[in-house]
């Protein structure tokens, strides 16, 4: 596999939150699809509003969990909208930047996902810590290590 840039390892089919979800439907995404970064987009204009984290999310649950109790967590997730908990400030590259640009990020600040958007901030993959353990899988494979 020749992997040179982001967009050559992201993932394009992205599972996406708007403006308007509730941290009940993040909540529920997360469980279903086995996943751990939640995008959030402006519905009108695709353009990437934060990122919703399982680690976030989490926090946000035990909170109203330590703060309502059990009975009312469903409640209280329906009312919270996910802009409110998103982490806003993400750091986001081009599908072309480079993998060795790329490595540093995860290193460095030990996140688990980068957003890739396009010149006017529109959300067009993901990549994740997972997406380059994979592509390191491949490289051992086509070594026979």
């Amino acid at each position: 596999m020749a992997a040179n840039s982001v967009g050559d390892i992201m993932a394009r089919d992205l599972l996406t939150l708007d403006q308007g979800a509730t941290l009940k439907d993040a909540h529920d995404l997360m469980r279903e699809k086995s996943i751990r970064h939640i995008p959030v987009v402006d519905k009108l204009t695709g353009k990437l509003l934060g990122v919703l984290t399982q680690k976030r999310m989490i926090t946000t649950v035990m909170s109203l969990l330590s703060d309502y109790g059990v009975s009312a967590l469903e409640r209280r997730e329906r009312l919270c909208r996910v802009v409110e908990i998103i982490d806003p400030d993400v750091e986001s590259v081009d599908v072309k930047a480079p993998l060795s640009e790329v490595v540093p990020f995860f290193l460095k600040n030990k996140h688990g996902c980068l957003t890739v958007v396009d010149s006017e901030q529109r959300l067009t993959g993901i990549v994740t810590s997972s997406d380059f353990v994979r592509l390191c899988a491949e490289l051992l494979k086509e070594r026979n290590v």
